[in-house]
Order: structure tokens, then C-alpha cells, then sequence
């Protein structure tokens, strides 16, 4: 078969590879999945099919009640505190100030690194006996059960999201920053002398599709969360850090329960389509 690259067809030839990836990395599981949530199918047992009995399963069970509370404060403090710090950041560097450039790189280096590699290091770093940090904490008498007990362990998966994930809300409100024009703030800087009342009533407003943004995107990312948790605490102590991901995985991987954990996956699926579609309403109802 000879295929002719240099006629009008020869595009598609370098789009199959890709079609092809697609349709059976992403289309067909999407797919199968949606079929399996409709199906009691346990690894070994033969299928059978109950409608929407998953799904009801799902609103009844207390371990989905408790891996929903269980992500709901991780977000509820994860993205705030990265948006709060990622904003100083884009501030400070915004100015001239000495080093600029190499502390912009250092500080996005958490950036270039895999996940289950920052929770690997934060076993290490948070690790009870003999661990950095309560080594250090040890010269004042102190110890922290970082990874067992329930709110110590929160804390240490929240430390190490913020840290890997400030950089990225940094870099895009930075670049959010340089890209306001300079007219606005030479005209507001001769009504006021006020830092403060520049970034609230200029600086804000002009950024804030940009933070709006940058939510959207750490707010899917945090719903998913699964490989700092799965390293660092493994859903530990007991169920205190297992997040809605991590119980999906565990009821397919653990309890070959495929069908009840693909009824689970689409549930977060939906949940974050509405609130993406949520957010993009009040945005067109806000700037149109």
C-alpha cells in the first residue's frame, strides 16, 4: 500500500497516531467505564446488569460521605492558601528587586517534579522518628506525629500540595501581572499614594479572570487528588486523609468492585462539570 504524503490527504496520515491514542487511551475507557457503573461486576464473578443501583449505592455509603469531607477540607484550605501565597509571590516578583531571575527559577522547581516523588520526599522529610523536621523540632523539645494522627497528617499532605502547587499560581498571576498596561496604574498612582487601594480597586478587578482562571484549574487538580496522598499517608491513619480519588482507586484495586468505583468516578465527573459550567455562567453573565 502506497500512501501518498504529498497530496491532499496527507495530513490526516499525520493525525492518525494521535486519533488512534485517543480513541483507545481516552474515548474507549470513558466509554467502558460508563458501561461498567450500570453493572455489578466484581473481578471473577460474572456480570449482571442493575441500572442506577451504583450510584444509589454511592449516596448511601458513609465511606463516600467520608472521602467527599475528606477532599472538601483539603480544597477548602489547599487552594485559598496557594492562591493567597502564589498572589504575594507574583506581587513581590513583579518589582525589581535583586535576583529576580533566579529566585523565579528556584522557587518553580517543585513544579518539575512527579508527584509521587514529592510524596516520597515528604515521607522522608515528615518521617516521626529521626525525620528532619522533628529533628528540628526536637532542640525545642517538640514532636509531631506528623503521619499518625488524623489531623497532623492532613496537614502534612496540605504542606506538600501547597508547596509543589504555589509555583504554578505564581507563574500564571505573574504573568497576569506584567501583562496589565502601565497607563492604568501611572493615572491611579496620581489620585492616590496608597499600595493598598491600587491593588484593591485597579490591580484586583483587572486580574481577577485570570484568578478565576487559575481556581479552575487547582480546583480540578485538587478534586483529583491522589498521588501525594497515596505516598505520603496511603489514606492514613484509619480513612482521615483518604480523598474521594483515593477510595475510587482502593474500591477497584483493592475490592475489584469496577462497577461500583466507575459509578463513583462519574459522579466526580459530573460534580466538576458543574461547577465549571457554574463558574463560566457567572463569568459571561460578569464580562459580556
Amino acid at each position: 500500500m502506497k500512501i501518498d504524503l504529498g497530496g491532499r490527504n496527507a495530513k490526516f496520515v499525520f493525525l492518525l497516531p494521535a486519533v488512534i491514542w485517543t480513541l483507545f487511551f481516552t474515548v474507549f475507557p470513558l466509554l467502558y467505564s460508563l458501561r461498567l457503573s450500570f453493572f455489578r461486576y466484581v473481578l471473577g464473578k460474572p456480570e449482571q446488569f442493575i441500572g442506577f443501583e451504583n450510584f444509589l449505592r454511592a449516596f448511601g455509603d458513609y465511606k463516600v460521605a467520608n472521602a467527599v469531607k475528606v477532599t472538601l477540607i483539603f480544597i477548602s484550605i489547599a487552594i485559598p492558601a496557594e492562591l493567597l501565597l502564589g498572589m504575594a509571590l507574583a506581587l513581590l516578583f513583579n518589582q525589581k528587586i535583586p535576583g529576580r531571575r533566579f529566585f523565579r527559577t528556584l522557587l518553580t522547581m517543585p513544579l518539575f517534579f512527579t508527584p509521587v516523588a514529592i510524596g516520597l520526599l515528604g515521607l522522608t522529610i515528615f518521617y516521626e522518628e529521626g525525620g528532619p523536621i522533628n529533628s528540628f523540632l526536637g532542640l525545642v523539645g517538640l514532636k509531631v506525629p506528623w503521619l499518625s494522627h488524623p489531623t497532623w497528617a492532613m496537614a502534612a499532605i496540605l504542606l506538600v500540595e501547597i508547596w509543589q502547587w504555589t509555583p504554578f499560581v505564581f507563574l500564571v498571576l505573574l504573568a497576569g501581572l506584567q501583562g496589565l498596561p502601565e497607563e492604568v496604574y501611572e493615572s491611579a498612582w496620581l489620585e492616590t499614594s496608597s499600595g493598598w487601594q491600587v491593588f484593591r480597586w485597579i490591580t484586583l478587578p483587572m486580574l481577577q479572570p485570570v484568578i478565576i482562571i487559575v481556581f479552575l484549574l487547582r480546583l480540578i487538580e485538587a478534586v483529583k487528588i491522589f498521588d501525594i496522598a497515596y505516598s505520603l499517608t496511603a489514606g492514613g491513619p484509619g480513612t482521615s486523609t483518604q480523598v474521594y480519588s483515593l477510595f475510587v482507586y482502593r474500591s477497584a484495586m483493592k475490592f475489584f468492585d469496577f462497577g461500583y468505583a466507575s459509578s463513583l468516578a462519574y459522579l466526580l465527573l459530573v460534580a466538576i462539570s458543574l461547577v465549571i459550567a457554574f463558574f463560566f455562567r457567572r463569568m459571561r453573565e460578569i464580562y459580556e
